[in-house]
């Protein structure tokens, strides 16, 4: 299966049949807006991190659902003026500020399909998406804690016109449209709700950056389900400490936010004391925290005490295995709920909430076989999905426990195939995707999928996923780098890291950890992908033919010689 994102991502028989069962709605994003827009106009809308100034270089906002729409309109004749219209494709790269929710809406009016990429991206990952997305325009800060983004974007995409919002375009006009322009834009406002509206990106089982087309319909199937799982309610304020450019922030948080007139307090990049004060100052009543700061606030009841949380009705987690004992310490302690989330942008949703898994142990890894015949649960997403576990090799089902096999998933939450791209199979010959993470039915009753491993050697760095033969190319270049390939190695906080296995081009001088990472940063690797252990060898393990053993490079770090920062 392929797809594009010019217009429609699905074929005129799925969105017949999934609209015609009630699965797919017809509701878009900038409609939910409008709704509570004129519904309420003076409820906020959207809260800036209180950091925004060291981000942005200006005073943090707040804007009203009125204001939103207002911005959103601004931008969208502005984008028009640059010769974006429906169907077209636009690549942003801004922080988790107003100016980023403002594109979005901006984007989902136009019918332009909107690509987010992280902040962290550099002009390596910029290109290569961008040869991928083929984008007809950027729209980017022009700098970011002091570090130029749109000379890095022009650089990365020559023949690509950037533009800076704040210098090139205004993000934050909250003044009403003339009536000229009031009329111009409602020309242009599309409403069908199966039109593409983000391409968001995820390394996939395969160590290729691939994009995600994904319609309004998609994205409102996956905010019922969050929205259900998580308990929220209209008016509710929630805090989102994720980047707005996948599946987390974007299905967990924007979608539902907007459909449930909610307030959508934004946290950039993540700082436990001041995600702690927007929590409380802000009086949030929903948000998502890594495990790794869960578990520090379970371990330090004088801080959690000393705080006035009381608004908080229960909070999420998720991308790595949560601890029993947190769990424990949030709900019986400090009397918070923790909602186990398992998410993808390729639209696997499961969750598990004290309603569906009781048991801490249980909910700390497991979660609900959400749209399997022969299990029912009360839930609105037992409608919308379909899962099952077959062999990865064989494709036959998997029925029984103890078992690891392939999780597939289908339904309303799941996309229609990667941008452009036909090099694998990544959806089963009845059409699941497959999303090669490994998984075993387990329970008694058998209604439950624990998370085990993974088909293939992605490495899960605290949730962001991360190709190894990305880096095998850059390590791959470098004069002091005979032969390098990485591997994961594990953390107790982050899931796993980032280790360099490399051959010294001169044995007598290996490069250092520090020398490494300083040349993968000038060939702009991204931060968070630098390796953070380094192991000298010998040889790089290889099988027959000729490829490398990346199970036998983790091995081998079991008690070898290495760096580590």
């Amino acid at each position: 299966m392929t797809s594009t994102p010019n217009v429609y991502t699905s074929h005129p028989d799925r969105r017949e049949q999934l609209t015609r069962l009630e699965l797919w709605r017809e509701l878009t994003l900038h409609g939910h807006l409008l709704r509570h827009a004129r519904a309420h106009p003076e409820r906020e809308a959207i809260v800036d991190p209180p950091n925004t100034d060291s981000l942005l270089g200006r005073s943090a906002l707040r804007m009203s659902y009125a204001e939103l729409d207002r911005a959103s309109d601004h931008l969208a004749l502005q984008l028009t003026v640059a010769n974006l219209s429906a169907g077209q494709r636009l690549m942003v790269k801004l922080p988790n500020t107003c100016e980023l929710v403002v594109a979005v809406m901006a984007a989902s009016k136009l019918g332009v399909v909107i690509s987010p990429l992280p902040m962290q991206y550099s002009t390596h990952e910029i290109g290569s998406l961008g040869a991928a997305l083929k984008p007809d325009a950027m729209l980017v800060c022009e700098s970011f804690k002091g570090q130029s983004i749109a000379i890095a974007a022009r650089q990365a995409l020559p023949g690509v016109p950037v533009f800076c919002a704040g210098k090139d375009m205004n993000c934050l006009a909250l003044e009403p449209l003339s009536e000229d322009d009031r009329n111009c834009l409602a020309g242009l406002v599309t409403d069908d709700a199966h039109r593409t509206l983000t391409v968001c990106w995820t390394s996939g089982t395969t160590g290729t950056p691939k994009g995600v087309p994904r319609s309004h319909a998609m994205w409102d199937a996956t905010a019922r389900v969050t929205a259900e799982a998580a308990g929220y309610r209209d008016g509710e304020r929630l805090l989102n400490p994720f980047p707005l450019v996948n599946m987390a922030a974007i299905g967990g948080f924007l979608f539902p936010a907007m459909e449930l007139g909610c307030t959508l307090v934004l946290h950039h990049p993540l700082e436990p004391g001041l995600y702690l004060q927007q929590l409380q100052e802000e009086r949030i009543n929903f948000t998502i925290a890594p495990p790794a700061l869960l578990n520090q606030l379970a371990d330090a009841p004088a801080l959690w005490q000393g705080n006035d949380f009381s608004a908080l009705r229960a909070v999420g987690s998720g991308s790595a295995p949560l601890s029993p004992h947190m769990i424990a310490v949030m709900e019986k302690d400090y009397g918070k709920p923790v909602i186990n989330f398992y998410g993808s942008n390729e639209g696997i949703t499961l969750f598990a909430t004290p309603d569906t898994v009781s048991d801490t142990e249980l909910r700390a890894t497991c979660f609900p076989r959400l749209g399997v015949d022969c299990i029912t649960w009360e839930s609105v997403g037992q409608a919308l999905v379909r899962s099952k576990v077959i062999d990865p090799d064989t494709g036959e089902d998997i029925t029984v426990c103890g078992e690891a096999g392939e999780l597939c998933f289908a339904g309303a939450t799941v996309f229609d195939g990667y941008l452009e791209h036909t090099h694998e199979a990544v959806f089963t010959d009845d059409g699941f995707f497959r999303t090669g993470d490994l998984v075993e039915i387990c329970g008694t009753p058998a209604h439950y999928y624990r998370i085990v491993g993974r088909c293939k050697d992605i490495i899960n760095r605290g949730g962001m996923k991360i190709s190894p033969s990305e880096i095998d190319q850059l390590l791959a270049a470098l004069p002091s780098v005979a032969e390098g390939a990485v591997c994961a190695c594990d953390d107790p906080d982050l899931g796993e890291r980032v280790c360099a296995c490399i051959v010294p081009a001169a044995q007598d001088a290996p490069p250092t950890l520090d020398t490494l990472c300083s040349a993968l940063r000038e060939a702009g690797l991204a931060t968070f992908k630098l390796p953070e252990r380094l192991l000298i060898l010998d040889a790089l393990p290889r099988n027959p033919m000729g490829k490398i053993v990346r199970t036998a490079l983790s091995d081998q770090l079991q008690g070898a010689t290495e760096t580590q920062t």
